[in-house]
């Protein structure tokens, strides 16, 4: 049989970006101080939290420094993840929505997306010890945007799991402090109900385009792509 070759590309992928800041212990112990400390005196906004306390979504006001490092961080890999049709990288003017929270034993997060958001992401202060320990749960899955029907065409293949097929299933990442990871704002997530005796604390933001500055359709702005993927 003559050799073929075969050319595949990702059309329409799904990215996932996933980075560890450095310097992580020093800045989640003061981060970790000031949202305990804003849990005390404030009530828990009831948003996809099952249980749990979720903040206000003005943490870039009173998260302090190692909050606005966060959103920095997260801004990088929001603009080298962010490309025109030719790979050029775009600079969009983000806007930032930006809260903790603080989940103990039993609460987690229910399925849901965020709407009017182009990227979204997590930070994570504290694991609760599930980095270490599979059996606290607490882990944040999202699912695939194609819903079941790949699993309702092949029954035979393995979706369900961690090591099974990546489609029409979900897939989890471990909560780890220090980790900063982004995914498109329109994917499906939840966080699974964390099952041990600590906190599992994270800040949760998005990141919206600004209208600001954007072009008016047939005219020409110079470094600024009308065909902007992600």
């Amino acid at each position: 049989m003559a050799r073929v070759e075969i050319n595949i590309r990702g059309l329409f992928a799904t990215p996932v970006a996933a980075v560890e800041l450095p310097d992580a212990a020093a800045r989640n112990a003061e981060l970790r101080r000031i949202i305990l400390d804003r849990r005390a005196s404030h009530p828990s906004v009831q948003a996809s939290n099952a249980g749990g306390w979720h903040s206000d979504r003005d943490i870039l006001d009173w998260g302090g420094a190692g909050m606005t490092e966060v959103i920095a961080a997260a801004k990088q890999v929001a603009n080298r993840m962010t490309a025109d049709r030719a790979g050029q990288p775009l600079h969009p003017n983000w806007t930032v929505q930006a809260w903790a929270n603080v989940n103990g034993p039993g609460d987690g997060n229910i399925a849901h997306y965020h709407p009017g958001s182009f990227w979204s992401g997590t930070y994570y202060v504290d694991d609760g010890g599930c980095a270490d320990d599979p059996s606290l749960g607490g882990e944040f899955e999202m699912m695939d945007p194609r819903g079941p029907g790949p699993g309702m065409y092949a029954p035979a293949l393995k979706f369900a799991g961690e090591d099974g097929a990546s489609v029409g299933a979900g897939e989890m990442i471990r909560p780890r402090p220090g980790l900063l990871f982004l995914f498109p704002s329109f994917l499906f997530h939840q966080v699974r109900p964390y099952r041990g005796q600590d906190l599992r604390i994270s800040i949760a933001f998005n990141l919206g385009v600004s209208t600001q500055g954007v072009p008016t359709p047939g005219v020409s702005t110079p470094g600024v792509s009308s065909t902007a993927s992600v």
